[in-house]
């Protein structure tokens, strides 16, 4: 195998990451690969909290990849055990732990999206419930004095917990202990992470050293700002575009981003060269509409195709620009002389999750009859013989209700 030289993986590995620690041991572990000839070891670990991925995952998922590129082995580790600890970065409060089933369950959707970043055939896949699920408690209790109390309250959500004076859980200090004993069982070189897994990364450089192995340079990546331009990417928040979605979904969500984010997302969740983006960067300040819809084609063909990509832009130039009803609506048929809320017709599309989310809908004038927006939640439909209908509910959903 043979590696490119450490200043062309360096302009690889450099793009969009937030910070290295430290980055002369990085480049020093590269020189070493490129005259060994072994690649790195390169750890991503994830707690499949969630079953659905959306392209604020993809980040750290891409930067995977992009050393498995470069040649480097990608670790992909699922925490079958970590996930059942509850791990509250990024929170004031404990995240709940979850059972062993709904980690079983999400960790298998989570792997087969992930793998249509990662290339499955290079991707080592580990579950560290492996290894520290048959630690012993004083395994446990040996690994825990490997750091104090001082130390631990250096993590930024602990400590502003511990100034408020609500309680943090012991257990909870257990979590960076873990995912730094991930480290030393693999041996890592090099752990990927978001800003808020920042001290996790760290202690497993502590507890490395404290193995006297080689410790591991850390690598953070920035938390992709969703759809509304000002939280991070969640699907809490509903600023998110799934990386299953459909076609026509993640096309137009694509397109509800803010102008000022049209680079970044260029940058973070996508495959243009490094020298496209200088030009991307031109064209976002030159032509922002233009370019908000070449980035929303570059998104939907990295996950659904070329083709795919070209229906979906069609889509929604006939639908939203032209307004018009998708050829292939759905149908939906009353009996003629029947009454029907519009809340049980859109109940009966499923183009809505739930009552009250077609309701919230409703109250932001988001669901038309004709054209016409109906907020009335109790509005009432009466199909006469021959009526023809077209509902739209959102953005992109649309419907004929016909009579028979």
């Amino acid at each position: 195998m043979s590696f490119k030289p450490v200043e062309e993986q360096l302009e690889v590995i450099k793009r969009g990451t937030v910070e290295i620690v430290p980055e002369q041991e990085l480049v020093e572990k590269l020189k070493k690969s490129i005259k060994t000839n072994t690649p790195l070891k390169i750890k991503l670990g994830v707690d499949p909290t969630r079953p659905d991925l959306h392209l604020g995952h993809s980040v750290i998922l891409r930067k995977l990849r992009q050393f498995q590129d470069l040649g480097h082995e990608a670790i992909l580790i699922i925490g079958g055990f970590t996930a059942m600890i509850g791990d509250p970065t990024g929170q004031n409060k404990t995240r709940p732990p979850l059972t062993l089933e709904e980690v079983n369950e999400n960790a298998e959707t989570y792997i087969s999206q992930a793998q249509k970043i990662l290339d499955e055939s290079k991707t080592t896949l580990v579950n560290n419930a492996d290894w520290l699920g048959i630690m012993t408690f004083m395994d446990v209790v040996k690994l825990s004095s490997n750091l104090t109390v001082a130390r631990m309250i250096e993590r930024d959500d602990f400590s502003k917990r511990f100034a408020n004076n609500e309680p943090i859980s012991v257990h909870e200090f257990l979590y960076p202990l873990a995912q730094a004993q991930d480290s030393v069982h693999l041996e890592s070189d090099v752990e990927l992470g978001g800003t808020d897994q920042k001290f996790n990364l760290l202690v497993g450089r502590d507890l490395q050293k404290a193995d006297d192995q080689e410790p591991q340079v850390c690598l953070m990546m920035p938390l992709l700002v969703g759809t509304d331009g000002t939280m991070k990417m969640s699907k809490s928040y509903d600023n998110y575009i799934g990386i299953d979605e459909p076609a026509n979904e993640m096309y137009g969500k694509s397109l509800s981003i803010p102008d000022e984010l049209i680079y970044r997302y260029f940058e973070l969740v996508t495959d243009v060269s490094n020298e496209e983006l200088e030009e991307l960067k031109k064209k976002v300040e030159q032509d922002p509409r233009n370019t908000k819809h070449e980035l929303a084609f570059t998104i939907t063909r990295m996950y659904h195709g070329e083709q795919a990509a070209k229906d979906a832009r069609n889509h929604f130039e006939k639908t939203v620009i032209n307004k018009d009803v998708p050829d292939d609506a759905p149908e939906f048929y009353y009996e003629a002389g029947s009454s029907h809320r519009l809340l049980d017709v859109i109940s009966d599309t499923e183009m809505t999750s739930s009552n009250g989310e077609t309701k919230r809908m409703m109250k932001q004038g988001g669901v038309s009859l004709d054209d016409k927006k109906i907020q009335d939640p109790n509005f009432t439909i009466t199909f006469e013989s021959g009526d023809e209908m077209e509902l739209k509910v959102g953005k992109r959903n649309f419907a004929r209700l016909k009579s028979k």
